[in-house]
């Protein structure tokens, strides 16, 4: 069985933060997947980082290495449908790609983002519950 994973909870898991044990406990027995774009948000969520000098380089290369290693199926998303996700609900992109590779895989949404979390379940995809 699969689970939907996005950046929050990847960043939560690289950067060592205290949610990070219970993501990894829920999503035990699970592969992972997520759209391709979240490889790139990862690069993002590292450089806004750095801009507010919240991460040296050295640890965000550290996180980067720990980040390789956790295995996710990158799934291809549909521009399309995208649009019209975004254009629905008003939404980023980058949500709508969440939303829709978990539509797509028939998965379950892993996130720490309260406003993905609403849209998310608005659109009838369910949420993984990160709370202890």
């Amino acid at each position: 069985m699969y689970i939907t994973i996005d950046t929050s909870a990847l960043i939560a898991v690289i950067g060592n933060e205290a949610s990070k044990y219970k993501i990894v406990e829920i999503t035990k027995g699970y592969f992972l997947c997520s759209p391709i774009s979240v490889h790139w948000e990862i690069g993002n969520a590292f450089s806004a980082m750095f801009k507010r000098r919240k991460i040296s380089i050295e640890l965000a290369k550290r996180a980067l290495a720990t980040y390789r290693e956790i295995p996710i199926k990158f799934i291809d998303i549909p521009l399309e449908k995208t649009l019209e996700i975004t254009h629905t609900h008003n939404i980023y992109a980058y949500d709508a790609y969440l939303i829709q590779c978990a539509q797509q895989t028939s998965t379950s949404l892993l996130t720490l983002d309260k406003t993905l979390k609403a849209m998310a379940e608005k659109t009838g995809v369910s949420v993984v519950e990160t709370r202890s």
